[in-house]
């Protein structure tokens, strides 16, 4: 359990096998260091603490509950969306929102919003986890799907941009679709399984790029725009390696496969730093993301006189520009190569913002 592949460099295949060291004391079999019960089956990363199953579980919950009310996330009667995806981060924030909401009455109206990209032989599959993941809580599911909102698929924007910028095509996509999604069900409030070596991992990709709006949003456990979509990050603060484990000690249905793209992406190598500093040093993932906040505060004032929010003049979403990255994109698409017309996007709600015409209608753009 405690060995890991770590493949040498990006420019050699050898494999090295290592050890991680917080596993080591496990072999001697001590007692949970909570109930001194059961036998300690892992070690917490931020302290050191050995703990069993059950306990490490109720601890873990604890420390979500905690991040929810210290950052007051949610108020009472809120129509909360969880975005899902199949893998383990969405399984584990949903099956922990859907048990605190009913443990600590925070009386929320949950809904599970998933997105279809358009990904032959990784999407479709992972949507069959989020079938039984919506069977098990009884949670209303709603499925938006690239095709229906943007004429495209992931697969075909991939044919045409090739490997190198597909990565940055799908984020923009995703998170258009996700805002879409949350209007289409009522809500302002989104919820994300976003945990801290994801958090880490953005840090350090906008600190590379010099990006300080885009960190001043990233370092935060909530995010959003007044009057706009609120993005919430109940584990911001929960190391991957215990999600892990929590899922699998609580049996959670969960998609474990990469996407078939990914391995090109900037994200991916930013990723293998964050593991190689992870094994120096355990809390590198928590001086990074305080790191991160620091220099986001120092920049706040800065950001905010420097980016001002309005709407895409085509699709109405909040935009920096007069038209939106999606947009932009889109015309990207249908400009260098011929795109039959794609079908118009789902209707919206009338009460929300949006032009109800389809994005990347050439004529549009």
């Amino acid at each position: 359990m405690g060995l890991i592949k770590l493949r040498c460099c990006e420019f050699c295949d050898t494999v090295r096998i290592i050890f991680i060291p917080s596993f080591c004391s496990l072999m001697s079999k001590q007692n949970c260091a909570n109930c001194n019960e059961e036998q300690a089956s892992m070690r917490r990363s931020a302290c050191g603490t050995l703990l069993c199953k059950m306990c490490f579980s109720a601890a873990f919950e604890a420390d979500v509950h905690q991040t929810i009310t210290s950052e007051q996330f949610f108020t009472d009667g809120e129509n909360v969306v969880i975005g899902v995806s199949g893998g383990k981060d969405s399984a584990v924030v949903l099956h922990v929102l859907h048990l605190l909401n009913q443990r600590f009455n925070y009386g929320l109206n949950l809904s599970m919003l998933a997105v279809n990209e358009g990904i032959a032989g990784y999407r479709d599959d992972s949507l069959r986890s989020v079938d039984k993941q919506q069977k098990r809580y009884n949670i209303p599911l709603k499925v938006v799907s690239y095709k229906n909102l943007f004429g495209l698929e992931m697969d075909e924007v991939v044919e045409q941009v090739g490997l190198r910028n597909n990565c940055t095509y799908c984020g923009v996509f995703r998170r258009q679709a996700l805002e879409r999604g949350c209007e289409q069900l009522g809500s302002n409030k989104l919820v994300t399984g976003h945990n801290a070596d994801d958090m880490a991992e953005t840090i350090l990709m906008n600190v590379l790029r010099g990006d300080l709006n885009r960190l001043h949003r990233c370092s935060r456990p909530v995010s959003g725009e007044a009057g706009g979509l609120v993005r919430c990050k109940p584990l911001y603060r929960c190391f991957q390696k215990e999600i892990v484990l929590y899922a699998r000690f609580n049996n959670l249905d969960y998609f474990s496969t990469d996407c078939v793209y990914a391995p090109n992406s900037y994200r991916a190598h930013v990723r293998d730093f964050v593991k190689r500093l992870e094994l120096i040093r355990p809390l590198a993932i928590l001086d990074v993301l305080r790191s991160g906040q620091a220099m986001a505060l120092q920049a706040t004032d800065r950001c905010r006189a420097s980016t001002v929010r309005s709407r895409c003049s085509l699709c109405g979403f909040v935009s920096s520009g007069s038209i939106c990255h999606a947009c932009r994109l889109l015309k990207n698409l249908h400009t260098s190569t011929m795109v039959d017309e794609p079908p118009p996007i789902e209707d919206t709600p009338s009460n929300t913002v949006g032009t109800g015409r389809c994005l990347c209608t050439p004529t549009d753009l």
